[in-house]
């Protein structure tokens, strides 16, 4: 099977702190880089419950909080933590060379618009 990657540079390492997290426009849809104790994870920055920017909400270990509604997500896994959000957020790959980060995103793993 023949599966189309695309990179996205994010940011410089020294660009995102422990605890922090960037929103990158992505090819299809805005994706969020956190970094969570010098780990660098990505997932698509809309929430799946109602449609809205995660890089809004808070961030707590690695947990990050829809400001909106509330719904939590797990920022290693995307996993969806509580209502009202009940389905989980697409991960991407993440690879840092030379001091930069970078998203590496394949054509499965883009969710268009936050439908996984």
């Amino acid at each position: 099977m023949n599966t189309t990657t695309t990179r996205v540079r994010a940011c410089r390492v020294d660009e995102l702190p422990p605890g922090e997290a960037r929103r990158v426009e992505g090819d299809h849809q805005p994706v969020a880089v956190y970094n969570v104790g010098g780990e660098y994870f990505a997932l698509d920055d809309t929430c799946t419950h109602e449609k809205f920017a995660l890089t809004e909400g808070w961030i707590d270990d690695d947990v990050v909080e829809c400001a909106l509604h509330m719904a939590k997500f797990c920022i290693r896994t995307g996993k969806a933590l509580c209502l009202p959000a009940n389905r989980d957020l697409v991960t991407h790959a993440v690879e840092v060379v030379d001091g930069e980060v970078w998203i590496v995103m394949t054509l499965d793993s883009i969710s268009f618009g936050g439908t996984p």
